[in-house]
């Protein structure tokens, strides 16, 4: 895929919208403008993701200090405040809305956010018809105190994430996450410290944004449900962490904002970020859509022969032989090597996984799955293999 290197800086009340469909097309883009006027406009169904950290309405009353007496920078921005509930609900409705109708019917969106805001967003995204398929807690390993004492630390924020259309296939890279994982399922847990230090962008000395998110967040809601040339859309720019972790893995990003300082901050840093080489960015791993081997062609092509001794673990007794016909018999039980896994342990069992064999040169047991793989690639050299 050709990667195209400009960021378009789109200003919506001096840009036709046949302006912004077009560049939507051709270049990764930043819009100033009111996110709500310009989904509206946009071509409906031509989003893959979105990412959305609106406003949290966090209703702040009075100025914080540390316990030296000195100031600690709270968001008290003029975008955060709201006259009532009644009036966030409205704003919350109108952008998801306009959210759901740019959203392709396999797209999918994240919303982040604290209890000030999470559950009345998590109430309207239902009630606007999203499927709520994870919350995920960011857990910070570096939240800010509590400087009143007086409510325990605010050491988390939520992150919802929900397709457009309940039943329809959307992307979740199950596979390559667990590769992230050490080999383990994902968890809904994600521990990583909050944006600070050399990270956090600064104009003037002080930060340049309030709610600046980390990186290392972004590059891991991008892992989980968007492929590399999907389109990303950020309705609340803000500082250009979507777009910076856009860049990097190589997806294509819209991002709007309204404040003009944010958009210029946004540019420079993305235009910084150097996408990673094609080579690194491997296709996600799916396994279900590789050619199906059945467990006999181990047999006819020589890869097993008939009589072999399998183990039903890497260092379990447990030991069944090989047939002609490709079944396995232990103690007089006979079948396939998922029928008589399920025999010996109740509940799904994967015989691709749970099987072993010995490796007589290395002395060690591996898994029958790796066979297969060994297959594949002879059947691939041979031209006999079928995508």
């Amino acid at each position: 895929m050709v990667f195209v290197a400009r960021i378009q800086v789109l200003n919506v009340f001096s840009s036709t919208i046949k302006d912004m469909n077009q560049a939507e097309k051709e270049e990764d883009q930043i819009i100033l403008g009111d996110c709500v006027e310009i989904m509206r406009q946009m071509e409906p169904d031509s989003v893959d993701m979105i990412f959305a950290d609106p406003p949290y309405n966090l209703q702040l009353r009075q100025q914080l200090y540390r316990p030296d007496l000195s100031h600690v920078e709270a968001v008290n921005d003029a975008w955060d405040k709201f006259d009532d509930f009644e009036t966030y609900d409205q704003f919350t409705k109108d952008w998801l809305s306009a959210c759901q109708r740019v959203l392709k019917p396999s797209g999918t969106l994240w919303v982040i956010g604290s209890y000030h805001n999470i559950y009345r967003v998590g109430t309207i995204l239902q009630n606007l018809d999203f499927w709520i398929l994870n919350d995920v807690v960011w857990i910070k390993s570096n939240p800010m105190p509590n400087f009143r004492g007086v409510r325990l630390t605010n050491a988390h924020e939520t992150l919802i994430w929900a397709q457009k259309q309940r039943g329809t296939t959307y992307t979740f890279n199950h596979h390559n996450l667990k590769m992230m994982n050490d080999d383990l399922q994902m968890r809904s847990d994600w521990y990583f410290a909050r944006c600070s230090g050399k990270e956090r962008l600064k104009e003037n000395g002080s930060r340049a944004h309030s709610t600046q998110k980390p990186l290392a967040l972004l590059y891991r809601v991008l892992q989980v449900c968007t492929n590399e040339g999907d389109l990303v859309l950020d309705p609340f720019f803000g500082s250009g962490t979507t777009g910076a972790a856009a860049r990097l893995l190589r997806r294509r990003f819209i991002g709007i904002d309204r404040d003009e300082t944010y958009v210029r901050l946004a540019k420079e840093r993305i235009t910084g970020v150097t996408p990673l080489g094609e080579d690194f960015l491997l296709s996600q791993i799916n396994p279900r859509r590789e050619p199906r081997l059945p467990f006999g062609e181990l047999i006819e092509n020589g890869f097993l022969l008939p009589g072999t001794t399998l183990y039903f673990g890497e260092n379990s007794a447990l030991a069944a032989q090989v047939m002609a016909d490709g079944s396995l018999m232990m103690d007089g039980k006979r079948g396939s090597i998922h029928q008589l896994g399920r025999q010996i342990k109740s509940g799904p069992v994967n015989g691709w996984t749970a099987w072993f064999y010995l490796d007589q040169v290395k002395g060690k047991r591996y898994p029958i799955d790796r066979l297969r793989q060994k297959l594949r690639e002879y059947l691939s050299e041979k031209g006999d293999l079928e995508s």
